[in-house]
């Protein structure tokens, strides 16, 4: 007898211990959890017009990168003055201190174009058309004394376009000088031109504006 209440015993105590660590657990089995996790009762089918909604929908458009800023004009140049213009041209860039950037360049070029005061028909009208441009604040002048057909007339400078010419023009005639005309001259003369190199955007905006006060002279990158 004691020997069947132990064997008994001993399978009862091996049914337990396989039910509890070993059978698999009721929610395994139960499909109830499933059903909890998918809410059920909130799933819906879209209708049509929601359909289209969503169709219509358009990502956002992506960001565009600005555009980095175009870097300064490797060197530019100022002029072309003649040789007697250039001492003012050169002191108008002083106070830029461009320092060891600012270079000075010097060419023969073809002046197509002038602007003139026509001969005055001696050298004391001619001297004294000379001071009536100084009290009108004009001192790039020459007064041509050589033999030939434009003796004792003035020079007001001479250029390579006759829009450069015309520009010259305008100017001198906002001065108060209405003697003076555009004409052609083929002739070659000397030309000063100063050169910015390696500038940075604030030197070049600060050249472009001292150009403004020189009409007729030009901007442009280096030759």
């Amino acid at each position: 007898m004691r020997t069947v209440f132990l064997l008994l015993l001993a399978a009862n105590l091996a049914l337990f211990a396989w039910f509890g660590y070993y059978s698999p657990s009721d929610s395994a089995s139960d499909p109830a959890p499933a059903r909890r996790q998918l809410n059920a009762e909130k799933i819906r089918l879209l209708e049509g017009k929601e359909l289209k909604s969503l169709a219509t929908v358009k990502p956002a458009p992506a960001a565009v990168p600005a555009a980095a800023p175009a870097p300064p004009a490797a060197c530019v140049e100022w002029g072309g003055f003649a040789v007697a213009e250039a001492p003012k041209a050169e002191q108008a860039l002083a106070p830029l201190a461009l320092g060891p950037k600012l270079a000075q360049r010097r060419s023969e070029e073809t002046a197509g174009w002038w602007v003139f005061i026509p001969p005055q028909g001696g050298r004391a009208a001619a001297m004294k058309k000379a001071a009536e441009l100084k009290a009108l604040g004009v001192d790039e002048y020459f007064v041509l004394q050589d033999e030939g057909k434009m003796r004792w007339a003035l020079s007001l400078g001479v250029f390579s376009s006759e829009e450069a010419a015309k520009s010259r023009l305008e100017a001198l005639r906002a001065k108060g000088v209405r003697s003076a005309q555009t004409g052609e001259r083929d002739t070659q003369v000397a030309k000063v031109w100063f050169q910015l190199r390696g500038g940075d955007a604030a030197q070049l905006t600060a050249l472009r504006e001292t150009v403004q006060g020189f009409p007729g002279t030009d901007l442009r990158p280096c030759q």
